[in-house]
């Protein structure tokens, strides 16, 4: 019998699981990952980015752990010798008519609390030489890091306190015997007090096992990325973004220099036809007949019907791609960028079209579900671990040694 389990290994359940671990450390706690390594999916397949939390809802859960956690992480990688830099981020205004929704963004940066600066076009080129704008917002607090790194810190912290973290555990049905949950796996049947959902791209299907129902459905959308050639890096120096629709619910194609040194350039959004379909090519009969007899999935479509076509264009037309990328830089040429690795955003998506643009926490028996913690779930992990535990303390009879 354990005191707490965790279902899933990415940086949310490492870090909900660390938190644990430190506020009741004579606790058992289990974490359980289906893959063969921590990380294995967003969040090892993310841009590395630790976000300033500029873009979010003042008053969200985005806004204010991704502001706090901008900070925590830092001090983390600080604190463990974890790579990191704080390099700042410009984003720019490529056109006049984008102004406008600059300054609403340099407002609600404001309203949460970030430090950001106003640049002219020239002030732009200072940060970025190459970057075409008519103007631009300077966040200072941006910075990039290596998450998987992170993960594996988190899970080493965990097993130094005593807990058991299991790799290759698959879990496929939960029973509620009294007050404990029973967790049937292809490698064991575990027995928990509490549970912790953490499953990313399935936790609603997780929760369902759980008895819970999240109000929502994951819907996975694949980011494709190229990545600048090696004689090409120097046009980018730090993280160069535009300013977003806000109509629309990603962040638009952008430039990260990741911590290795390389510049990805994208990501174009897409919906992938797997849960874990990183290549165009995968496809999953069970995902895929799921998000197409989803009322929801349509709703959004016919709302984004021209923004969905355009990304889709992009998809399959490096030219169309390349395209975009020269709004920022226009030196960018074809031959300049490469294939690189994709991700798959675990999004969910309301039955009436509507995205869940904030993390979705639900509360089931003896038992949170985290049913929606795309980015910048990676910058705010720390918070979020905080803010779960804070809620299994009302629950939990154990006793907390850490406030």
């Amino acid at each position: 019998m354990y005191d707490f389990a965790i279902i899933g290994g990415g940086i949310v359940g490492l870090s909900i699981g660390m938190k644990l671990s430190q506020t009741y450390p004579e606790a058992s706690i289990l974490i359980l990952e289906k893959e063969n390594q921590w990380a294995a999916h967003q969040t090892g397949n993310n841009s590395g980015v630790i976000h300033s939390g500029i873009y979010y809802k003042p008053g969200s859960f985005k806004a204010k752990f991704s502001r706090d956690g901008c900070r925590s992480m830092v001090e983390f990688c600080q604190e463990h010798n974890i790579d990191h830099e704080v390099c700042g981020k410009v984003i720019v205004a490529t056109d006049s008519s984008e102004l406008p929704r600059l300054e609403n963004l340099y407002q609600r940066g404001l309203e949460n609390n970030i430090e950001v600066k106003r640049i002219g076009p020239e002030e732009v080129k200072e940060f970025e030489p190459h970057v075409n704008s008519v103007g631009g917002i300077y966040v200072a607090s941006t910075g990039i890091v290596n998450y998987k790194q992170v993960c594996f810190k988190y899970a080493q912290i965990i097993a130094e306190g005593g807990g058991d973290l299991r790799l290759n555990t698959k879990v496929q049905k939960i029973l509620t015997r009294g007050n404990s949950q029973i967790l049937e796996t292809n490698n064991g049947t575990f027995e928990a007090n509490f549970i912790v959902n953490c499953a990313g791209l399935y936790s609603d299907r997780v929760a369902k096992l759980g008895h819970v129902n999240p109000q929502a459905k994951i819907v996975p959308f694949r980011g494709e990325y190229y990545e600048l050639t090696p004689e090409k890096r120097y046009l980018v120096k730090g993280l160069i973004y535009p300013v977003p629709n806000p109509d629309f619910p990603f962040l638009g194609v952008h430039f990260t220099r990741m911590i290795d040194g390389s510049v990805h350039a994208g990501p174009n959004a897409v919906l992938s036809l797997k849960r874990e379909g990183y290549k165009k090519s995968d496809f999953n009969l069970r995902d895929f007949t799921e998000v197409m007899a989803y009322p929801g999935f349509w709703k959004l479509a016919a709302k984004h019907a021209d923004e969905g076509i355009k990304e889709i264009i992009r998809s399959f037309s490096k030219a169309a791609f390349v395209q975009s990328l020269q709004k920022l830089i226009p030196e960018v040429q074809a031959q300049d960028v490469v294939p690189t690795h994709a991700g798959v955003r675990a999004q969910a998506l309301m039955r009436d079209g509507k995205l869940v643009d904030d993390f979705l926490i639900v509360q089931g028996q003896n038992s949170i579900h985290v049913c929606n913690a795309p980015s910048p779930a990676a910058t705010s992990s720390l918070e979020i671990g905080k803010a779960i535990v804070e809620r299994i303390k009302e629950q939990s009879p154990l006793q907390p040694v850490l406030s």
